[in-house]
């Protein structure tokens, strides 16, 4: 019976590498924003002389946007890869390698996702208020009461996270 267990808890613990491919597949992800940020940077210099202010503005939020959910796709790859799958011992000393690698553990992890949602968003928010005329109040207040819950929520788990963390419960 014992060696039965002991079967299912290798097992078990080698199914965490059913995860490694969908972390692949963000890697893929990067790719296909980069492809969408290039585009994006063509059209804007291909507009330059004939572009507002406002669509300028636009389109460097456009940037920012794709920008920030590529350091985002980063930070999930490398910290669920490390928190769930295998660390990445080989990297340690590699002079690149970024001070955080390691250190976001899975709570550090949401923290920084709902932190970057809310960021998303609130450039979103912002291109919406810089095309205003081509927007319904509907369609604005729709965008101003999502980015409302992002925020609410992303305080509300802050706080839940830092509560749970002050009596070392884990």
């Amino acid at each position: 019976m014992k060696k039965l267990e002991s079967m299912l808890e290798h097992l078990l613990f080698s199914s965490r590498w059913l995860i490694a491919p969908v972390y692949l597949g963000l890697v893929l992800a990067l790719v296909l924003l980069l492809v969408k940020f290039g585009k994006e940077l063509l059209v804007l210099y291909a507009e330059i002389l004939s572009a507002t202010g406002a669509e300028l503005i636009i389109g460097v939020l456009t940037l920012v946007d794709i920008a920030l959910i590529m350091g985002l796709l980063l930070i999930i790859i490398f910290s669920g890869y490390e928190n769930f799958v295998s660390k990445m011992e080989d990297l340690h000393s590699h002079a690149d390698r970024p001070d955080w690698m390691g250190h976001i553990g899975f709570s550090d992890l949401k923290i920084k996702l709902i932190g970057s949602i809310v960021a998303i968003s609130a450039i979103e928010l912002l291109k919406g208020f810089m095309n205003i005329h081509n927007l319904t109040d509907r369609q604005l207040g729709w965008m101003v009461g999502i980015h409302l819950v992002f925020i609410v929520s992303g305080l509300l788990y802050a706080w839940m996270d830092r509560i749970s963390g002050r009596d070392g419960s884990h």
